[in-house]
C-alpha cells in the first residue's frame, strides 16, 4: 500500500496524486481504514417512531448490515446478522416484538440480547456474551440519527460545531421533503467529489447563478477537527438568515453555511431549511450522491444560495468528471493548493492520510 504525506503548511504542501484516485487497492482502503472509522448520517426517527419497529439498512461505505430498533421508546442499532450462521435477520422495515431468524429460529429481544434458540440443550457454555446482537454507538442530533461501526472519533463535537451555528433554527420543525429528495450518479472518485465541494474557489468559473447571490470576496471557511465550515455570504441583505442578539453571526449577511463533516457527508443549512449530501462509494470511478432535503420555510425555498440546487448538482458532476478523467494522465500527477481558497481540501487530504496510516 502506497504512504501518502501532506505537508501541515498549505502554503508549501502538494496534493495526492493522481494514482491515489485510480487505484482500487487504495478505493478498499479508504473503506476499510476511513469509512470504518468514520460516522454516518442514517436518516432520521420518523424512520421508526413506533414502539416495536425495526429498520434495515447498511452503513455506507462498508455495507455491514445494521438495524435500527424501539422499544419502550428507546432507539438502538444493533447488528442484523444471526450470531448461529451469520444470516441476514431483517430484510424488510416492519413492527415485531422481537427478532427471530427465518433460518433456524434464534430469537432476539429488540434490545438485541439472545433470547431462545432451538436444539441448543446440549451446548456447553451457552449463550456466550458474543451470542447476543452487537450494539453499535448511536448519537442524535434534533430528530436526525447517526452512527458508527467503531467509533473511530469524537463527533459529538461535530454535532457541537454545527449546533453553535444553527442551533438558533426551529430544528425541530425541519421535516423530510421526499420530492426534492434524489439520487446523482457520479462518475467520478467519492473523495474528488469531496474535493470540489470543498473549495469555493470554483464558483464563479463553474455556478454562474450560485456567484451572483454570494460574496465571492469574503468567502471564508473555519477548520473544525474532524469537519469544516464554509460561510456563504450573501451579496446583499435579501434571502439570508436571520440571526437573534447574541449569535456570533449577528448582523452578518450569511446565506448558507456549508458544513462537510468526515469524510463524505455535507449538511447545508440555508434559511428555508437543510440539505444532507452523503457521498457513496461505489468503485474507483462511480459515486452514488444522495441528496436529502428537509424544510421548514416553504416560503423561502428556491431563492438565495439555496435555489436551483440540481442545476449546481450538475455543473458540479460536468467538472468533477473531467477531472477524473484528467486522473489517468501519463503527465499530470500532483499541484498545489490555494493557501487562501483551498484551505478545506488540504484539511481533507491531511485527514485521509492520517486515517489511512492507522494500524
Amino acid at each position: 500500500m502506497p504512504k501518502y504525506t501532506i505537508h501541515p503548511e498549505i502554503d508549501q504542501a502538494e496534493t495526492l496524486p493522481s494514482s491515489f484516485y485510480r487505484s482500487t487497492e487504495v478505493f478498499e482502503n479508504l473503506k476499510e481504514k476511513v469509512f470504518s472509522n468514520s460516522w454516518q448520517f442514517i436518516g432520521d426517527e420518523s424512520q421508526i417512531a413506533l414502539d416495536g419497529q425495526v429498520y434495515p439498512f447498511s452503513f455506507c461505505g462498508t455495507d455491514e448490515p445494521m438495524l435500527l430498533t424501539r422499544e419502550n421508546g428507546a432507539i438502538k442499532n444493533v447488528s442484523n446478522v444471526c450470531t448461529h450462521r451469520g444470516n441476514i435477520l431483517c430484510h424488510h422495515p416492519a413492527k415485531q416484538k422481537n427478532i427471530t431468524c427465518a433460518y433456524h429460529g434464534r430469537r432476539f429481544g429488540l434490545d438485541g440480547q439472545f433470547q431462545n434458540m432451538p436444539q441448543f440443550k446440549e451446548a456447553k457454555n451457552f449463550p456466550r456474551e458474543a451470542d447476543h446482537l452487537h450494539e453499535f454507538p448511536l448519537l442524535k442530533w434534533a430528530s436526525w440519527l447517526f452512527t458508527s461501526v467503531s467509533n473511530g472519533f469524537d463527533f459529538q463535537e461535530v454535532i457541537d460545531a454545527m449546533h453553535r451555528k444553527v442551533g438558533f433554527m426551529p430544528l425541530g420543525e425541519f421535516k423530510l421533503d421526499t420530492e426534492r429528495s434524489k439520487d446523482y450518479l457520479v462518475n467520478a472518485h467519492w473523495a474528488l467529489y469531496c474535493d470540489n465541494y470543498l473549495e469555493g474557489f470554483h464558483i464563479p468559473f463553474v455556478h454562474a447563478d450560485l456567484n451572483a447571490v454570494l460574496d465571492y470576496g469574503n468567502y471564508e471557511t473555519v477548520l473544525y477537527k474532524h469537519a469544516n465550515l464554509q460561510i456563504g455570504f450573501a451579496d446583499g441583505s435579501d434571502h439570508v438568515f436571520d440571526f437573534p442578539e447574541g449569535h456570533e453571526d449577528h448582523g452578518k449577511s450569511i446565506a448558507a453555511y456549508y458544513f462537510w463533516l468526515f469524510p463524505n457527508m455535507m449538511f447545508n443549512f440555508y434559511p428555508w431549511g437543510l440539505s444532507i449530501n452523503v457521498v457513496k462509494p461505489i468503485s474507483v470511478d462511480r459515486t452514488r450522491v444522495s441528496f436529502i432535503t428537509y424544510v421548514y420555510d416553504e416560503s423561502k425555498l428556491d431563492s438565495g444560495a439555496g435555489a436551483g440546487l440540481d442545476k449546481v448538482e450538475r455543473e458540479d458532476e460536468f467538472v468533477v468528471e473531467g477531472v477524473q478523467k484528467g486522473m489517468k494522465s501519463s503527465i499530470y500527477h500532483t499541484g498545489r493548493y490555494s493557501p487562501k481558497m483551498e484551505r478545506g481540501v488540504h484539511h481533507f487530504h491531511r485527514l485521509l492520510t492520517e486515517f489511512m496510516d492507522r494500524g
